[in-house]
């Protein structure tokens, strides 16, 4: 399995004494150093993975903790409608954190470590797609759901900060920034979502084509 990585980019020490000018352009140079020079092969997968899912009607679930759940569920607009308006048919995707009711269902009955696995036991079938939003990797909900997703034969992948911790050896493919801020790390989370949202406007015609033949 190979891995794609940037690399390692260090926040830097609290300096309170500055202005917010130099603070702003200071986090933009880290944003950007964070994004110049990756590899993007993985991504690359992601993005053939998600044309085939759309042009087949496979599914495609996101998941995350706080504001990546908040990018797990902004990602799922953008694929049903933002692609789904002109040709008719977005993709079939799912944010596993937007449901209230199921959530809390779920965490008081089951366990918060659950939320994700059990509904993608439900839902989810072989070779659809997981996205997995974390920024640090090891939290147990995004564990259980690689680890159910791999039981269930579906495709990885694990959009990760930090180390990249345990996530980053489950996932089939992970994408790892190796950011030591959790604001980038969530950054670099949208920023993929849109580069694919954007790739694969570019194929629309594909997909409608294809419905239609």
């Amino acid at each position: 399995m190979s891995v794609t990585e940037a690399p390692t980019v260090e926040r830097p020490a609290d300096d309170r004494s500055g202005g917010p000018d130099g603070m702003f352009s200071a986090y933009a140079k880290r944003l950007s150093d964070t994004l110049t020079g990756y590899s993007w092969e993985q991504v690359a997968e992601l993005a053939d993975d998600m044309l085939d899912a759309w042009k087949t009607g496979k599914q495609v679930f996101f998941c995350g903790n706080g504001g990546s759940a908040g990018n797990a569920i902004h990602l799922a607009n953008d694929f049903v409608y933002a692609l789904g308006k002109t040709p008719g048919s977005g993709i079939r995707a799912h944010a596993l954190p937007a449901n209230s009711a199921v959530l809390t269902c779920l965490a008081n009955d089951e366990g918060y470590d659950q939320i994700f696995s059990i509904q993608l036991g439900v839902m989810a079938r072989p070779d659809d797609i997981l996205i997995c939003f974390s920024g640090s990797g090891n939290s147990p909900n995004i564990l259980n759901a690689l680890e159910e997703g791999k039981r269930i034969g579906m495709k990885s992948y694990a959009v990760l900060g930090f180390s990249g911790g345990k996530a980053k050896a489950m996932a089939d493919r992970p994408i790892h920034f190796a950011i030591d801020d959790m604001q980038i790390a969530e950054d670099a989370q949208l920023v993929i979502g849109h580069m694919l949202m954007q790739y694969l406007w570019t194929k629309r015609h594909e997909v409608v084509e294809g419905k239609s033949s």
